[in-house]
């Protein structure tokens, strides 16, 4: 388990792995790699994955840097 804080609320929004990957412009291998690699929090629901909005709100903000 992780020490990542639940995502609460009813108004929680969960997107597919084919949502994220057309988002974020990858593929959706990239996506299950992430995954896997627990780099994007995600559950599962049966066979399939769903990812919270705010996952991925969290995983581009963290994966900017600054140039220059």
């Amino acid at each position: 388990m992780t020490d990542r804080e639940p995502v609460s609320g009813i108004n929680a929004k969960f997107l597919t792995v084919a949502e994220v990957a057309s988002l974020m412009r990858v593929s959706k291998m990239s996506v299950y790699r992430m995954i896997h690699a627990g780099e994007l929090e995600a559950v599962r629901f049966g066979r399939n994955f769903r990812v919270p909005e705010t996952a991925v709100d969290a995983y581009l903000r963290g994966a900017y840097y600054d140039v220059g």
